[in-house]
């Protein structure tokens, strides 16, 4: 299972940029065709983050759907999975998104 070390670095990154601050709320975007299971992500998340700056965090996952623009046909259109093709048939495409996997964002608590 790959999302524990997934997890242990999330936790690693957001604790060193908390600057030993209490951490309140960490958001993350994954992606659906990142071959990353955000389930397992959130498993990991509680049992890793303790005794860290984000023990008491709450995380929130924001899974993102594939998109692609077709190459041939200049469309763009949706990717559930790794094998779909454009609409045309075409398979030459650029993935616009749905590869994800990003700290988007963290919040603090103050301190007095």
């Amino acid at each position: 299972m790959h999302e524990l070390s997934i997890t242990r670095n999330i936790v690693a990154i957001v604790a060193e940029a908390a600057k030993g601050r209490p951490v309140d709320r960490v958001t993350l975007e994954v992606g659906r065709l990142s071959g990353v299971m955000s389930t397992a992500i959130a498993f990991c998340f509680d049992v890793v983050a303790k005794g860290t700056a984000l023990e008491a965090a709450q995380l929130q996952i924001k899974e993102i759907d594939g998109r692609a623009r077709c190459h041939d046909c200049g469309d763009e259109f949706d990717t559930p999975d790794l094998y779909t093709s454009c609409p045309c048939g075409s398979h030459r495409f650029t993935r616009l998104r749905g590869e994800e996997l990003k700290i988007k964002t963290m919040e603090l608590r103050e301190v007095a």
